[in-house]
């Protein structure tokens, strides 16, 4: 069961990996802070839908600036 485990996360990570080769800078920098802000934004409001929502999209704008 560990090696399918095992075998199951690094298929995910490969994946991510390569799905951000054809973005550009900026691109990586919201989709990155999209993702970091649901993150936040689940945690600080215990897992509510609106908080991981809202957390997405302030991330996403904070990234799209930064990736200037």
């Amino acid at each position: 069961m560990k090696t399918i485990h095992k075998l199951a996360i690094s298929a995910v990570a490969a994946t991510m990996l390569l799905g951000c080769s054809g973005m550009s800078s900026r691109d990586q920098s919201t989709a990155i802070g999209a993702g970091v802000g649901a993150v936040g934004g689940a945690v600080l409001t215990g897992g509510s839908a609106v908080g991981t929502i809202g957390g997405a999209a302030v991330g996403g704008l904070i990234g799209n600036q930064v990736g200037k």
